[in-house]
């Protein structure tokens, strides 16, 4: 890759972005672009100023030692890496940061001006949310296309979803009226085992990447840790008896027939009705993004 205007000069890239906080439940989006950015050795290139996005009250900058001596801050953002994963005819954008706290349409201009500069066409979202879904099968992925052959092709199935949204919403609606191919996929996350980190449902969205870039993604030890997530969710299962007849009434209504998609006010009200039974609170949910 070579300079231009201080950004590298790319070949066709993608851009895969996602961003802690409210779209992100159990961290398993970030986690997943983390995870791109490891595997294919992902250089930082550029990042946002965060001065007029973050609430510094609400997303704190944090101070560490550098070398033992000096005390160095680091401000929270949005960073743009670029990995060129082996074999592949494409380098690919990464965008991770963390859901701004205000501006969010000069925000989402600020990140597309950055893919135009770097000549990217297309977009893909990551999100995850919180769900009525059973954690022994494959977690449910649904999501949008700014155009329906992109859809099918992807086989995105559709959110019935009305309501607020999150950044991921509101910048694929901006990547579309900018004429960037924006795609979204949305993992969904057992709603009773929430503790991040989830690696099953970053192995769900990172399988799609997969589809949408055409090649493989090194999944590392992701697959072992999945499968340690979903022994400790059935030991837990096991040790209460409520939740294990939860889980067995998530499987029967999923059926052999794959997952049954729900209203959002079908699954908030169900989500509503765990929580009074067991306390706590919620994040983001299927009716919710």
């Amino acid at each position: 890759m070579t300079e231009f205007d201080g950004l590298p000069l790319l070949r066709s890239p993608v851009a895969i972005a996602a961003f802690e906080g409210w779209n992100d439940a159990a961290d398993a989006s970030t986690a997943a672009v983390e995870h791109l950015e490891q595997v294919w050795q992902a250089r930082e290139v550029t990042s946002i100023d965060p001065e007029d996005f973050y609430d510094f009250q609400v997303s704190r900058p944090t101070i560490t030692m550098a070398e033992g001596e000096t005390r160095k801050i680091e401000w929270p953002t949005t960073r743009f890496t670029v990995a060129s994963p082996p074999g592949a005819d494409r380098d690919v954008v990464l965008i991770r940061g963390i859901e701004p706290s205000m501006r969010w349409r000069t925000f989402c201009e600020s990140v597309l001006e950055i893919c135009h500069s770097l000549e990217v066409n297309r977009i893909v979202l990551l999100g995850a949310l919180l769900a009525d879904v059973p954690y022994t099968r494959p977690l449910p992925i649904s999501g949008s296309a700014s155009d329906p052959e992109m859809a099918e092709k992807y086989k995105v199935v559709p959110t019935r979803y009305d309501g607020p949204t999150g950044i991921v919403g509101v910048l694929q609606e901006a990547g579309s009226r900018a004429e960037l191919d924006a795609l979204s996929f949305w993992v969904h996350v057992p709603h009773y085992a929430n503790n991040p980190p989830c690696p099953k449902a970053t192995l769900a969205l990172l399988s799609r990447i997969e589809d949408v870039l055409d090649l493989p993604v090194p999944m590392a030890d992701l697959a072992e840790q999945a499968d340690e997530w979903e022994k400790r969710v059935r030991a837990a299962a096991e040790q209460d008896a409520e939740l294990g007849e939860y889980v067995r009434e998530l499987e029967e209504r999923v059926g052999d027939a794959g997952i049954q998609p729900l209203t959002g006010d079908e699954i908030a009200s169900e989500f509503e009705k765990y929580l009074r039974r067991r306390g706590g609170s919620a994040g983001p949910t299927a009716g919710s993004w």
